[in-house]
């Protein structure tokens, strides 16, 4: 879809423009010159009068559709800082836009102007400053939102504050997540750091001498900082991938390395691929005292796995779903995937009914997401995928099995490219939600990532000034990934090793200063 925009009265949100139009049309292409190829012309014209009320009208052209919007709060309308009348801006203009982009479609978006990954940290903004119903309305009113998913992010959001009660007060602990790259084979949906354990891209002892190293100097760093640890999260690719004796030896310097290991509160292991996990590598998980496994079909329709190259059988998730129950695992997680190339109700009711006679503890549903980077992006003409309202009848048959079956949704997130506009959502019997997925998603800790494709988020400390409007400015978030290949990994891990650490030195100061005058 080739879409001429030309704004009047501003010259900015560009990315957001695009991210607008791109919820209705599945390609696009966007020109803020004139192009006599458009397919649709659309004006955007934004006004601000003597008492700083933002208004944004938007006309689209070819269909003489004419939208406006201004429906700020009193609050944000006034607001004269330079933050807050940013956010006025972009909400007025994403919304007049998105309004008449569904008008001219006939398309409803359920997210509204949403689209960003984590739209239950702007649930907990606003549940920090207003009572629930008032919460529903700002996303209802000034968002957009339907009434089905501002309730699901209030439910998340009041259930994640449930399971971490200190969600908001973290700053004296961190969590860890350790990547480990390998898989039996890859994805093809995945874009995770994932390569053929058996493949060339850098020996797998040569990887793990480097990633025991980073685990023993983070841990001193971790200890030196004074520092605790919340979870940890052993992910990949699959770890289970690596032998029972190698899990062993990295558990052993872990536990040497890492502060306070005994007060650490979830010790996860993505056992993703049914075909990686042996009772050896079982027994291990359960000497180290793992508190929650992965064991992920996506799919219980064989010719699904087949087609997107998980090279394991629907018996096998079963077998191995069961050998880990009898050996005395007692949380486990699944997912299942929505919108699987050549799957509809009849393949997501055959999968519901297979996890119902298993019953894991906690079940993740996703939505099908055509990753750039992905081989099914890459080959999608290949690929037959549901159309958007199947995919939504189905995300609706899986919220209500969930709840028939007592499953409370307790993490959310979304992603570009998402099939049906939709959303992942993790869904727990209670007690048995992962708080790493919690404290992943919401970013209230700094996650120190370690080994190959992890990425560390590193939380600054919240500065004490408020701005002009009496709120506290946003918290510094800095992203620092590893390599994601392991042979670069092998040759450079220390260099990241210094860099993280540095990082990690700025962020902390302040808090380690504080420490230090306590004692």
């Amino acid at each position: 879809m080739k879409i001429e925009i030309n704004r009047v009265g501003f010259n900015e949100l560009t990315t957001e423009i695009f991210h607008i139009n791109r919820l209705f049309f599945e390609e696009v292409e966007i020109s803020y010159e004139p192009h006599e190829n458009a397919d649709i012309r659309i004006e955007i014209t934004l006004n601000q009068d003597d008492d700083h009320c933002v208004l944004a009208a938007v006309q689209v052209h070819d269909v003489k559709l004419t939208e406006t919007w201004s429906g700020l709060n009193e609050r944000a309308a006034n607001r004269t800082d330079l933050q807050g009348r940013k956010a006025a801006i972009r909400r007025s203009v994403c919304t007049a836009l998105l309004q008449s982009l569904q008008e001219m479609t006939g398309l409803e978006q359920p997210w509204g102007i949403l689209t960003g990954v984590r739209p239950t940290k702007l649930m907990h903004n606003l549940l920090q400053k207003h009572d629930r119903e008032t919460c529903l309305n700002i996303l209802r009113e000034q968002y957009l939102v339907n009434e089905e998913k501002a309730n699901l992010l209030v439910e998340v959001a009041e259930r994640q504050l449930q399971v971490i009660p200190d969600l908001f007060h973290l700053e004296r602990e961190v969590s860890v997540y350790i990547g480990i790259p390998f898989c039996p084979t890859k994805c093809a949906y995945c874009t995770f750091p994932a390569y053929d354990i058996r493949g060339n891209n850098g020996s797998v002892n040569s990887f793990l001498s480097g990633l025991h190293e980073e685990l023993r100097i983070m841990g001193k760093w971790m200890k030196d900082a004074g520092l605790r640890i919340t979870t940890i999260y052993w992910g990949g690719g699959t770890p289970t991938s690596i032998s029972a004796e190698e899990m062993d030896a990295l558990f052993t310097t872990m536990h040497e390395s890492f502060p306070d290991m005994s007060a650490v509160r979830e010790l996860t292991v993505e056992a993703g691929r049914p075909d990686t996990i042996t009772p050896e590598k079982i027994e291990v998980m359960k000497m180290w005292q793992v508190d929650r496994i992965s064991i992920n079909p996506q799919s219980f329709t064989q010719e699904t796995l087949d087609a997107i190259g998980r090279h394991h059988t629907v018996e096998e998730t079963v077998e191995k779903f069961k050998l880990s129950r009898e050996m005395g695992l007692d949380n486990i997680n699944m997912d299942l995937i929505i919108g699987l190339p050549n799957e509809g109700m009849k393949e997501l009711q055959h999968s519901l009914d297979e996890t119902e006679k298993l019953m894991p503890e906690s079940l993740t549903v996703h939505t099908l997401s055509f990753k750039r980077a992905s081989q099914m992006t890459k080959n999608r003409d290949q690929y037959e995928v549901a159309e958007r309202d199947e995919v939504a009848e189905m995300m609706e048959r899986a919220i209500a099995w969930t709840q028939q079956h007592e499953y409370a949704p307790y993490y959310l997130y979304r992603q570009k490219n998402i099939l049906g506009n939709l959303e992942n959502v993790g869904y727990a019997l209670e007690g048995r939600e992962s708080l790493y997925n919690i404290l992943m998603m919401e970013e209230r800790q700094t996650i120190i990532g370690l080994g190959c494709g992890a990425v560390s988020k590193i939380l600054y400390q919240r500065g004490e000034s408020d701005d002009e409007a009496g709120e506290k400015e946003p918290q510094r978030i800095e992203r620092f990934p590893n390599p994601k290949e392991p042979s670069v990994y092998n040759q450079a891990y220390l260099e990241y090793i210094e860099k993280k650490i540095k990082l990690l030195d700025e962020a902390y100061q302040p808090l380690i200063c504080k420490l230090q005058e306590q004692k």
